[in-house]
């Protein structure tokens, strides 16, 4: 037992490519890439579980590949291990830009984004055989992505972007009101677009703003309504 231990392991520390160091570099990869999609997943983002998985596996059997080319066909010895691999990092770029949605000027996703591309390296180290650089690398992911946030939460640091939705009765031709309002509760208006109803007679007016982070918008909304009849109001994020 303790020889074919040694065996296994020997397997898995090897630097060239073989079956059982395969398989435990896929699974250590795709454990990884779990754990980073169920805290994104957690965040309600549309990466999840099952993508980051796939990503991390995915960059490892192409860094796997990348080394097993050159080490079984003679004629290519003298090959670049890393050729292979170093795609991995521009195609992961378009499961980033997946990843992000543009909403009316604004983009939501760069964190999941930038979470996407660092699974995909972590990945490609597992590839490499650099386990527990790859497993310190996620505990780092899962503590910039859950206690930050914590802290910001409590320190009530940072500003962040949201989208207010307004639908009011009539025609709306000068937002001046609305906008003296959002600078009385410290609320920076980005841009804002207008859309006309005529056939309801209404208007819905959409504005991207910055607000300090936790900020308690019930005052502010509470002063929008009384500019005009409101039929609704909604906050959604942007970021």
């Amino acid at each position: 037992m303790e020889n074919f231990a040694s065996y296994i392991i020997a397997q898995i520390n090897s630097p060239e490519v073989n079956l059982t160091g395969a398989v435990f570099k896929l699974l250590l990869a795709m454990v990884l890439g779990v754990l980073v999609g169920m805290e994104r997943k957690r965040k309600g983002q549309i990466a999840g579980v099952r993508t980051f998985a796939l990503i991390s596996m995915g960059s490892c059997m192409a860094m796997l590949l990348s080394i097993y080319v050159p080490q079984v066909y003679l004629g290519l010895k003298n090959g670049d291990p890393g050729r292979i691999a170093a795609q991995v990092i521009t195609g992961i770029g378009f499961l980033g830009a997946g990843a992000m949605i543009h909403m009316k000027g604004s983009v939501r996703g760069l964190t999941t984004a930038a979470g996407i591309w660092m699974t995909a390296t972590i990945g490609m180290a597992v590839g490499v055989g650099m386990y527990l650089c790859s497993i310190i690398a996620t505990a780092m992911i899962l503590i910039i992505l859950a206690a930050f946030q914590i802290y910001e939460s409590r320190a009530r640091i940072g500003q962040e972007n949201r989208m207010v939705k307004i639908t009011v009765e009539g025609v709306i031709d000068d937002i001046t009101p609305y906008r003296e309002i959002l600078n009385a509760h410290s609320v920076h208006l980005s841009t804002y677009y207008i859309n006309y109803d005529y056939a309801q007679n209404r208007t819905e007016l959409n504005m991207a703003v910055l607000a300090p982070s936790h900020r308690n918008y019930l005052p502010m909304f509470n002063a929008l309504r009384t500019i005009r009849p409101t039929l609704s109001l909604t906050l959604t994020a942007t970021a």
